[in-house]
């Protein structure tokens, strides 16, 4: 079942890079918070009940309702739709992650470390490239903070590639801190649409005093 979910995950990263709307950019990322939500409670259950709660309070709430929601308001507040042209095609950034997910594929193959969950680990490694090659080839700001987002994911798949026990301590840290940055990144679309109406991170060069 675990690995079922795992591999639904590997292709909204696919889907994700070659995708050009916004709404499907936020879509992606509730989805993900589903599937991290419930690979949780499959992988964790035999935790303390009150971290599995907090987790699966964490991954339900916050990755899979909260976050989304937020997005889908920026990008109505903004009325920003399609990803505009940034130098790379669809066909590329399809070539590139898929050269993504075999790096991922041949590193996890190379550690074969028992004390990590090999998995969980490729994923996690696959998605931290994903939303690295996101905010690389995208110029748009929209496009920086769901690639902020995927390696957020990324961190959480880590996590559990590590082991069963996640500190509450990192927990708490990674909560504050997308949150922060969501919250920071929508009052910032919001002033610069009202101001400038652009959303490409080149178009702050020309924005003056």
């Amino acid at each position: 079942m675990i690995l079922a979910l795992i591999l639904v995950y590997v292709v909204t990263l696919v889907y994700l890079a070659i995708t050009e709307r916004y709404r499907n950019f936020a879509a992606i990322i509730s989805v993900q918070g589903w599937l991290l939500f419930a690979v949780a409670l499959l992988r964790l259950h035999a935790i303390h009940p009150a971290e599995l709660a907090f987790i699966a309070l964490e991954t339900l709430v916050f990755k899979a309702l909260l976050v989304p929601a937020i997005l889908f308001r920026i990008i109505k507040k903004t009325k920003i739709n399609r990803v505009r042209t940034s130098g790379s095609s669809q066909f590329g950034s399809l070539v590139l992650s898929l050269t993504a997910l075999i790096v991922s594929a041949s590193l996890t193959y190379c550690m074969a470390d028992r004390s990590i969950h090999l998995v969980f680990f490729g994923v996690a490694l696959y998605a931290l490239l994903s939303g690295l090659t996101l905010i690389v080839l995208r110029s748009q700001l929209f496009s920086h903070l769901v690639g902020f987002l995927v390696i957020e994911n990324g961190v959480f798949l880590f996590s559990m590639a590590i082991g069963v026990e996640m500190p509450w301590v990192i927990n708490i840290a990674i909560l504050l801190d997308i949150l922060m940055s969501v919250l920071l990144m929508g009052t910032f679309f919001r002033r610069i649409d009202a101001r400038i109406h652009a959303d490409d991170a080149d178009a702050l060069t020309h924005v003056k005093d």
